[in-house]
């Protein structure tokens, strides 16, 4: 028999630690590996958290400037303006003046031939000779009456039945003279004169036109423009209808005198807002003694005002309008949103001048985007370009983080 083999305990041991070597290693890698997994897994939760806040532009309020300019468009009008209508049926017999002249007031602008006006004036006058020539008799006839009664040739019932002949008889006299003064005036309307002096600005009939009286019934024939002075009308929004009373000066362009700009002064304000417009009606005198300016032109109304004191100016994009009304999303010192109510003060088309409810030093979020409630964290874009692509690289994933979910 061959002797066994000896085992030494050195290779023993030496077996022993390599084995508890390799535990200890395997237990670091996989230790190692589950706290890097935890640690990326923890990043991808912060940085999904990050994504989900939306990422907004932030602005200062500005002071408002102390003047702003109101351009509004408006219209011209003569300051005195009158249709001229015929009174008495006839025919047009001829025109005096054309349009574009001008002429004085009383000037004679067109004669009508009204036969019969001129018949009835001619039987009026017959009917008041008849009723004189009765009168004159009935007055005779009552003094005789009164003369007899005297002698108490007649009775008394007798005189006062003559003596109310006598009064009837005047009467018809006062009414027949009554209707010839009617036709005399009437045939004087034959005669269409100016009623002021200005310019005739437009002219409807021609000789031998049919002219029926009245304005219901036929055309205007004249019409006379007092152009001296021009009333200016403007609408104004309700919101400088305020800044805008009597005295205001303002300046006046129009498209046919380019370069050339017109004094105005607001002379009135309707005092009311039309609802279907939101404006007030203001009215502005122009002077126009050169005769530059026309009736029924457009204008533009620039009216320079001054600014509410304190008033901020934010950007209009930045104001958010709901059933609350108008309001501003700011951001506190925490980075979540804070909503403000507003009181506007004027409308600048970019800007919005803030007259209320706004402080110098409050963060607005510009272009707030739409579901912004109050409380809601967010996070502020940079401004510059070097912060932008730092902005955009915290924009990726983690790396570890695609790493695990590629696992």
């Amino acid at each position: 028999m061959s002797p066994e083999p000896t085992v030494h305990p050195v290779s023993r041991r030496g077996l022993r630690i390599a084995a508890l070597l390799a535990v200890a290693i395997a237990v670091l890698v996989v230790g190692e590996g589950i706290a890097s997994r935890v640690s990326h897994s923890k990043q991808l939760r912060q940085w999904t958290a990050a994504q989900a806040q939306p990422v907004v532009t932030v602005t200062q309020p500005q002071r408002g400037d102390s003047s702003a300019v109101l351009a509004l468009p408006g219209r011209l009008e003569a300051y005195s303006r009158a249709p001229i209508y015929a009174r008495v049926n006839g025919y047009l017999k001829d025109w005096k003046v054309d349009i574009g002249a001008s002429v004085e007031a009383g000037q004679l602008l067109a004669e009508i031939e009204a036969p019969d006006v001129d018949q009835q004036l001619a039987q009026a006058k017959a009917d008041l000779l008849t009723a004189r020539a009765n009168a004159a008799l009935a007055s005779t006839t009552a003094k005789r009456w009164q003369q007899l009664a005297k002698s108490d040739a007649v009775s008394l019932q007798d005189v006062d039945m003559k003596n109310g002949d006598l009064a009837a008889k005047t009467a018809i006299v006062k009414a027949t003279q009554a209707n010839v003064d009617r036709l005399e005036v009437m045939e004087g309307f034959k005669r269409i004169t100016a009623p002021f002096s200005g310019i005739v600005t437009a002219r409807t009939t021609d000789v031998g036109a049919l002219i029926n009286a009245g304005s219901g019934k036929g055309l205007e024939l004249f019409v006379i423009s007092d152009t001296h002075e021009l009333r200016l009308y403007v609408n104004v929004p309700q919101t400088y209808a305020a800044q805008i009373t009597a005295g205001t000066q303002a300046q006046m362009t129009v498209p046919e005198r380019p370069g050339r700009t017109f004094a105005a002064t607001v002379e009135a304000s309707a005092q009311s807002v039309d609802p279907a417009s939101g404006s007030t009606l203001v009215q502005l005198a122009v002077d126009n003694q050169t005769g530059e300016l026309v009736p029924g032109a457009f204008a533009n109304v620039r009216f320079d005002l001054r600014s509410a004191a304190g008033s901020l100016s934010v950007p209009a994009s930045a104001l958010i309008f709901d059933s609350r009304g108008a309001r501003l999303a700011t951001i506190g010192s925490d980075n979540r949103v804070a909503l403000k109510p507003v009181t506007v003060a004027r409308d600048l088309g970019n800007v919005i001048e803030i007259s209320s409810g706004l402080a110098a030093n409050d963060r607005i979020i510009d272009s707030p985007p739409d579901g912004i409630a109050k409380g809601d964290p967010v996070r502020i874009a940079p401004a510059s370009t070097g912060d932008s692509m730092l902005a955009a690289a915290s924009l990726q994933a983690p790396a570890g983080a695609k790493a695990n979910e590629t696992k």
